[in-house]
């Protein structure tokens, strides 16, 4: 089963300094009959102006990733991590017992990340804190395991039977992604315009599958990301 989600219909946020898009609950956009997709809690589209970002805040008992589509995200955290990502590049926080952290743009250009929790497993993780700089080829027309499970192979693993994927496919290519019995997905076009199982995704639109098979044609080229799970 395929379930198009339009990006002018989700939540959305403009403070100024930060502009998102809410593809789930979040903040003052709120939906009951929009808060998770199976394990996957919050995905925000969002867009931080130079010299801004989010002060040291707190979270707890959440898996989150922080995929950067373009400018510099800049990490700190109170397990005295600091690091800057660039497009491509992925931080991971297991938010665990608690952990406060910031992500500021100090960069000349806009910051557009798409920030991503997951639920864990269970509660109560030690908190710990990663990134990966992934070689941006490593995307083109082939899909990348940048996130796992502890049994998965992705070079970060996460406490939960997730998978996340990304991919930059040249125009008029075609590339197929499975989902099996059991497991469902949710796929982001981040940049571009597709074509998937004759549905049509435009850039920040999102599609929801559920134990389909998928076919993806670009129709120009396209940047997507994919959480992979258990239903």
């Amino acid at each position: 089963m395929l379930r198009r989600i339009d990006n002018t219909k989700m939540g959305s946020s403009d403070l100024g300094w930060l502009k998102s898009k809410f593809h789930f609950s979040f903040a003052r956009y709120y939906n009951p009959d929009n808060i998770n997709f199976g394990t996957l809690r919050v995905i925000n589209d969002d867009l931080v102006k130079q010299g801004t970002g989010f002060d040291i805040h707190p979270h707890r008992d959440m898996e989150i990733v922080s995929y950067v589509v373009e400018g510099e995200l800049t990490h700190g955290d109170s397990m005295g991590n600091k690091n800057t990502l660039s497009r491509g590049h992925v931080q991971y926080m297991s938010a665990g017992t608690g952990v406060l952290h910031s992500e500021h743009n100090f960069g000349n250009d806009t910051l557009r990340f798409l920030q991503i929790w997951i639920f864990p497993d269970k509660e109560g993780y030690e908190p710990n804190y990663g990134d990966y700089k992934f070689n941006w080829d490593d995307r083109k027309n082939k899909w990348l395991n940048i996130v796992s499970s502890k049994e998965g192979n992705a070079p970060i693993k996460i406490n939960q039977d997730s998978n996340i994927f990304v991919l930059e496919l040249d125009k008029d290519k075609e590339i197929d992604f499975k989902v099996g019995k059991n497991r469902q997905a949710y796929l982001v076009q981040i940049e571009g315009t597709s074509n998937i199982n004759d549905i049509i995704l435009n850039m920040r639109d999102a599609l929801e599958i559920t134990e389909e098979d998928i076919k993806i044609k670009a129709l120009e080229t396209s940047h997507f990301l994919v959480v992979e799970m258990r239903k």
